[in-house]
C-alpha cells in the first residue's frame, strides 16, 4: 500500500472520530439556536482537520516541526471559522426574529409585512409563503364578514316578512272567529294566499339550507335546453301577463344538457320571476340559450334599469334585494342565492352584468356528452 493511501486512511480515521463526537454534541443542540449549531459545525470541521493531522503524525508521517506548523495553522483557522460561524449565526437569528415578529402581526388579525433587508433563500421563501397565507387569511376574514352581514340581513328580512303575513292572518282569523268579517269567503281566500306565500318562503329556506349543507340531491337526465326553457316560459307567462311584461324566447337552441330538470326549472323560474317583477309595464324580458366555448349559456335579460356597479358582486348573496328604489317588497332575497347554489351543484356558474336599460343574468352549464 502506498504512503499516500496510508496517510489518507489515518486522516480519515481521525476526522471520523471528530465527526462522530460532533454529531453527538449536535444531537442535544438541534432544538437550540442556529448560532450554537453553526459554532459546533465550524468546530467539528477544524477538529476533524486537527484529528486527522494528529493521526498522521502518530503514524510517523510528520516530523515534530511539521506537526507544530500544521497545528498552528489549524488553530488560526479555528479562530477565524468560529468567528465567522458566530457572526453568520447571529445574522440568521436576527433575520429569523424579524420574520417571527412580522408573522405575529397577521396572526393577530393584521396584514403580514415582510421584513426589509437581505436574508437567506430559505427565509425569503418562508416570507413569501407567509405573505401568501396572510392574503388568503384576509380574504377569508372578508368573506366571513360578508357572510355574517348577509346572515344578519337575512334574519332581519325574514323576521319582517314573517311578521307581516302572520299579523294579517291573526287579524283575519279573529274577524272570522268574532263573526265581524264582511266577506268571509274573501278572508278565506286571502288566508290561503298568505299561507301559500309563507309555505314558499319556508321552502326556499329549506332549499338554501340543503345547498349550504351540501346535501342537495340531484337526479341528472339528458334533456333539450329548448324544452327546458319552453316549460319555464310557459310557467312564467301568467305572471308576465299580470305585470304586462312581454316574454321573448325565440333565440333558444336545442342543445342537449344533462341536468336535474326539476332543480333547473327552479333556476329558470326564479330568474324569470325576478326579471318580470323588476321590469316596468310594457317592458320585455328576453331569454336566450346558445352554445359557447365553455358549454351552453342561458341568459335572461330584463328592463330593470340596471344594478349599481358596487352592488353587482353581491347580487347572488343570501338576502340581497338591491336598493330600495328598484326593489319591490317581495320575497326574502333567497331566489338568486338558490339559483347560484343549484347551478354550482351542476358544475356551472352564474354571472350578471348591466346592459342598456337593464341587466342580464347568465347561467353557464356543461353540455351533455355524446
Amino acid at each position: 500500500m502506498s504512503e499516500t493511501v496510508l496517510i489518507a486512511l489515518y486522516a480519515l480515521m481521525g476526522a471520523a472520530v471528530a465527526g462522530v463526537l460532533g454529531a453527538a454534541v449536535l444531537l442535544p443542540l438541534r432544538r437550540r439556536s442556529v448560532t450554537a449549531s453553526l459554532a459546533v459545525v465550524a468546530t467539528v470541521a477544524v477538529a476533524a482537520m486537527l484529528a486527522g493531522t494528529l493521526a498522521v503524525a502518530w503514524a510517523m508521517f510528520l516530523s515534530p516541526h511539521d506537526l507544530a506548523v500544521v497545528t498552528t495553522v489549524v488553530a488560526m483557522a479555528a479562530v477565524v471559522s468560529l468567528a465567522t460561524a458566530l457572526l453568520l449565526g447571529r445574522w440568521v437569528v436576527a433575520r429569523s426574529n424579524e420574520l417571527r415578529l412580522a408573522a405575529r402581526s397577521f396572526g393577530d388579525g393584521g396584514a403580514f409585512d415582510a421584513p426589509d433587508g437581505p436574508t437567506t433563500a430559505e427565509l425569503a421563501a418562508l416570507s413569501g409563503e407567509l405573505a401568501a397565507t396572510s392574503a388568503r387569511l384576509a380574504e377569508s376574514r372578508e368573506r366571513e364578514r360578508t357572510l355574517e352581514s348577509s346572515r344578519r340581513e337575512l334574519v332581519a328580512w325574514i323576521s319582517h316578512d314573517l311578521r307581516t303575513p302572520l299579523a294579517g292572518l291573526r287579524a283575519m282569523a279573529e274577524a272570522l272567529e268574532d263573526g265581524v268579517a264582511a266577506d268571509p269567503d274573501r278572508y278565506l281566500r286571502q288566508i290561503r294566499t298568505e299561507v301559500e306565500r309563507l309555505n314558499g318562503m319556508v321552502g326556499d329556506l329549506f332549499e338554501l339550507s340543503r345547498i349550504h349543507a351540501g346535501t342537495l340531491a340531484l337526479t341528472p337526465a339528458r334533456i333539450s335546453l329548448h324544452d327546458l326553457v319552453g316549460d319555464a316560459l310557459a310557467g312564467a307567462d301568467p305572471l308576465a301577463r299580470e305585470h304586462r311584461v312581454k316574454l321573448v324566447g325565440t333565440a333558444v337552441e336545442a342543445v342537449p344538457v344533462e341536468v336535474d330538470s326539476t332543480e333547473m326549472s327552479r333556476v329558470l323560474g326564479n330568474l324569470l320571476v325576478n326579471a318580470i317583477r323588476r321590469t316596468p309595464a310594457d317592458g320585455t324580458v328576453a331569454v336566450t340559450a346558445e352554445r359557447s366555448g365553455n358549454g351552453v349559456v342561458v341568459s335572461v335579460s330584463d328592463g330593470c334599469g340596471g344594478i349599481p356597479e358596487e352592488e353587482l358582486p353581491r347580487v347572488f348573496d343570501t338576502g340581497w334585494r338591491g336598493s330600495d328604489a328598484r326593489t319591490p317588497p317581495a320575497g326574502a332575497g333567497l331566489g338568486l342565492a338558490i339559483v347560484r347554489g343549484i347551478v354550482e351543484a351542476h358544475q356551472g356558474r352564474t354571472t350578471v352584468r348591466n346592459i342598456p336599460g337593464g341587466c342580464r343574468f347568465e347561467v353557464t352549464l356543461p353540455t351533455a356528452g355524446l
